[in-house]
């Protein structure tokens, strides 16, 4: 069959000489396309070896895209929202430490992906780098798999962060109103209600987005110093030797050191999402150099706040059992209830939680759609002419933000009925993301340990690359195997963790799609490089 798609044909544009860059290794007077839409030349060289149309407009830049990916990660945030998570599995000291375990880990694994985004700075992120890095005898397959596991995983994020700041306004509403009683459907109602607000500013404001980046980060940062401020100087301190030192098996697994591990899930959902901002390669200038920092500059901001917020939980919790029961659905309201005495004062801080949440879940649909339109690009997936399509204009996959849509909405319809059965299908997002990154990295090693050669990089690991690698891909499998733990052990059919039913689900669906279609339309992006290049 022909390898040739509509996306590979040349880029004809005009170039002329732009200022110099502020890039160490940007040579003086560089060529540059003084259009928003082709970047700098060597976004335009990027794009040529790989064999793609620069078809998405690239308006951001460093700062945009650095705020785009803090919001998104919402570190401090979610170890708010999640923190009762550990009190069953590891207690105070051991959410403390599985935190910072997760962030290590998960820092090497962010660098492992840099180096390969700063190689090739695509939407298709893990997929992609599969396809160039993997075993010639597997590069296909193994593409294809990865392709899958990251659209579904993606899908299945928004799903669950769109939820998540749903329940945020029924705590904020059972803050204010005793009587309210959170039901399935009010949920629902919410869920898809914030989700088409977010393809509205994944639409019609699509160009404004980096701007909203840059104004929300800032309510980021100051939203967890008055949180920070609030619960340090107002709520109770818990014994800091028992917080940090005391771990606790509360689940009964009879192992102090398994109910930890267990516990690792809080933290995982936590700073899971090291190639978010992968996925906007195509709309960032001079994202060969910018993407890879950015992502170091993102790791280090979320995982310290992160941190320090998952302490202050700990630390300032005061009567578990009553911060576990509040009607309000969220343990962290009624600890700033309890610290602060004041409706007020807890509404305003929830309220901020909201902001936040809600566009974490507009920056879940950019990077949703954006990875359902690469793989669709490469045809992966059916309809993918229709999926890849983007509308002249708008310079956005408007066709695969329509369809992050309906997907998010007929999966908020689960809630009505069950919102254990929601939260089992999105924990498809975590083990989903987990294999991509497991997948890429372990191809990027092996590459390594037979010391074949790597492709050219602007932020190379170096001598350390193997090393890093490795640490990346123990820590990862590690995830993987604890992502199928259930919360409790002997659980029932409601507590049972059925993640690995809907993975395999997925990938078995995946597999037969293949074997009958994929295989015939789908060759991987490593088909389409340039060989001159």
């Amino acid at each position: 069959m022909s390898k040739v798609q509509p996306e590979t044909k040349e880029i004809a544009v005009k170039h002329t000489t732009v200022e110099d860059s502020d890039h160490p290794d940007h040579p003086v007077g560089a060529e540059s396309v003084q259009s928003e839409k082709y970047g700098t030349a060597y976004d335009e060289r990027d794009m040529q070896r790989m064999g793609k149309l620069q078809q998405l407009r690239r308006n951001f830049r460093f700062f945009s895209i650095f705020g785009y990916a803090v919001i998104l990660g919402n570190t401090w945030e979610f170890a708010l929202v999640l923190g009762a998570m550990a009190l069953t599995n590891g207690g105070t000291a051991g959410g403390i430490w599985m935190f910072l375990t997760v962030c290590v880990g998960m820092f090497f694994c962010m660098l492992s992906m840099a180096e390969m985004a700063s190689m090739a700075p695509t939407s298709g992120g893990q997929y992609h780098w599969v396809s160039e890095f993997a075993p010639k005898e597997y590069q296909k397959f193994l593409s294809y798999l990865v392709g899958w596991l990251c659209v579904l995983g993606w899908q299945a994020a928004m799903g669950a962060t769109s939820y998540a700041t749903a329940q945020q306004i029924e705590g904020l509403i059972a803050l204010n109103h005793p009587t309210y009683t959170i039901q399935g459907w009010h949920g629902a109602l919410l869920s898809i209600g914030i989700t088409a607000f977010c393809i509205f500013f994944n639409t019609v404001l699509a160009r404004r987005l980096p701007l909203f980046e840059g104004i929300v980060v800032v309510l980021h940062i100051f939203g967890f110093f008055a949180f920070l401020v609030v619960l340090w100087v107002m709520a109770p301190r818990s014994d800091p030797k028992a917080v940090f030192t005391e771990f606790q098996d509360n689940a009964g697994w009879g192992n102090v050191g398994l109910s930890c591990l267990v516990g690792l899930l809080g933290p995982v959902v936590t700073l899971i999402g090291s190639d978010s901002a992968c996925h906007l390669s195509e709309e960032l200038k001079d994202a060969a150099w910018v993407l890879p920092r950015s992502m170091v500059a993102t790791a280090l901001v979320n995982y310290s706040l992160g941190f320090v917020m998952t302490i202050t939980f700990m630390s300032t919790i005061g009567d578990v059992s009553q911060v576990l029961a509040t009607p309000t659905g969220q343990p962290y309201i009624q600890i700033v209830l309890n610290a602060t005495n004041s409706h007020t004062a807890a509404t305003i801080l929830t309220t901020v939680m909201c902001i936040l949440l809600f566009f974490c879940s507009v920056n879940q649909v950019t990077t949703s759609s954006r990875q359902l339109f690469a793989f669709a690009r490469d045809r992966g997936l059916p309809f993918s002419s229709f999926l890849s399509h983007v509308r002249p204009g708008w310079d956005i996959p408007l066709n695969a933000v329509t369809l992050t849509m309906i997907f998010t909405t007929l999966l908020s319809l689960i809630i009505i009925g069950s919102s254990i059965a929601f939260n089992i299908i999105t924990s498809l997002s975590q083990v989903g993301l987990v294999s991509s990154y497991i997948i890429a990295i372990g191809c990027m090693a092996v590459k390594r340990i037979r010391k074949e050669p790597l492709l050219s990089s602007r932020f190379s690991l170096g001598k350390a690359g193997l090393p890093v690698n490795i640490i990346a891909l123990c820590f990862l499998a590690l995830a993987f195997v604890m992502l199928f733990f259930p919360a409790t052990p002997k659980p029932n059919g409601v507590t049972m963790n059925w993640s690995v039913l809907i993975y395999g689900v997925v990938v078995i669906f995946a597999l037969v799609y293949y074997y009958f279609t994929g295989r015939y339309a789908y060759v991987g992006p490593v088909e389409y490089i340039n060989k001159n290049m």
